[in-house]
């Protein structure tokens, strides 16, 4: 799966990583619902740190279709609310 983190590029990550992620993406989604910002703040840089570590950096210049958009690190809880569906911004 090829994930982009918003304002850094794009890593390729295996699908057998989801289940970690969707933990961290469950905290984070009732983080936003709480107005928990502290929360929110670490477990979005959990989140994109696990994203980061578990994945393979593509090339700059490579442009791959994204299967997940993440928010930017220093992204607000707006920004993110806007980006959650049902099931935070990992589906599943």
């Amino acid at each position: 799966m090829i994930v982009r983190i918003m304002g850094e590029g794009q890593v390729r990550l295996d699908d057998s990583h989801l289940a970690e992620l969707n933990e961290l993406d469950d905290e984070l989604l009732a983080e936003t619902k709480s107005g928990d910002a502290e929360g929110f703040r670490r477990t979005l840089g959990a989140l994109l740190d696990a994203v980061r570590r578990l994945g393979a950096p593509l090339p700059d210049d490579s442009l791959e279709p994204s299967e997940l958009i993440l928010p930017a690190p220093d992204a607000t809880v707006a920004e993110v609310r806007a980006m959650l569906n049902d099931d935070g911004l990992i589906p599943g």
